[in-house]
């Protein structure tokens, strides 16, 4: 098994983009090994065991996301992927390399899709495989796995950032925003913002959180302000800038070092396009140990 166990960090690259689960992608990714290895032990001729688990993973995948989507039809609130620290002082085998199919705005995007398209692109434009391997990892002909790659990929192209900032760039104006925001300067906040910046958040019934996305620089400033204002109160409480889902994003912690929150920044063109706020505890268990939820808690 210690051979399959080094492929598992693909896999799970696959089942977590798939999915925007920590919990679902490891229990998918779990399935995924076990299948392979009784393919294996079973005396199953298997030429590539990556490309075997990879296809498995895909499958599983797209098998639990149909069931998925009807769970988080029913969801209290605005769903959100579960985050990932991905700073380089963690495991990035784990998590892989690329970045941009990570970032929380990207996963929240790819749930528009069928999950036939989000395989498709994701194979084809994040993983590399050629039409004829996709087409028969989810069933269809080569033809068509093209054909639902052009459409989820303009899907996607209609909706991602046009303009692209430096790693440089996007890091600074996140240290000046977290900045403003632990000193709670308003102004300083507003400033950074898209004028169309968005403000979702997700609780998932389990704390008080956003019932819907807000938009707007003023009304997501205020909305941030208040937050703050909150946090302030909590004895100890302090943001600890790390890079969530290979973007600029913080932890929100009380003075015992739980996890109130996980927020994850989109910058684009030099401003901040999006904040999203991730206080469902169930969804913050693998980064840490979620803090008692406070009367009030935003």
């Amino acid at each position: 098994m210690s051979s399959l166990d080094e492929l598992r960090p693909v896999a799970f690259a696959i089942a977590y983009r798939m999915l925007g689960s920590v919990a679902e992608a490891e229990d998918v990714v779990q399935e995924a090994l076990l299948r392979t290895l009784r393919a294996i032990e079973g005396g199953e001729r298997i030429e590539s065991p990556r490309a075997y688990l990879a296809t498995t993973t895909t499958r599983l995948a797209i098998d639990e996301l149909r069931s998925a989507r009807a769970r988080r039809e029913r969801y209290v609130g605005e769903w959100l992927p579960e985050p990932i620290v991905t700073d380089d002082t963690d495991d990035p085998a784990r998590h892989a390399e690329m970045a941009d199919s990570l970032s929380i705005a990207m996963l929240v995007l790819l749930e528009s899709l069928s999950p036939e398209q989000r395989a498709v692109l994701l194979l084809h434009d994040v993983f590399d495989y050629g039409y004829g391997e996709i087409a028969g990892i989810v069933g269809t002909s080569e033809q068509n796995a093209r054909q639902l790659a052009v459409r989820a990929r303009r899907h996607v192209e209609e909706r991602r950032p046009r303009f692209q900032t430096s790693r440089e760039q996007r890091d600074e104006l996140a240290r000046r925003f977290f900045a403003a925001a632990q000193e709670g300067d308003l102004g300083g906040l507003e400033a950074l913002l898209a004028h169309d910046v968005v403000l979702r958040g997700d609780g998932g019934g389990k704390v008080p959180a956003l019932a819907r996305s807000l938009h707007g620089r003023s009304r997501v400033a205020r909305t941030l302000a208040a937050w703050l204002r909150f946090g302030a109160r909590i004895p100890g409480a302090s943001i600890r800038q790390v890079e969530i889902n290979g973007g600029p994003g913080a932890l929100l912690l009380d003075g015992d070092g739980h996890l109130i929150g996980v927020w994850s920044l989109e910058i684009e063109g030099g401003e901040i396009r999006s904040l999203s706020s991730i206080v469902n505890p169930d969804k913050l268990v693998h980064l840490g140990t979620p803090a008692a939820p406070p009367a009030g808690r935003p």
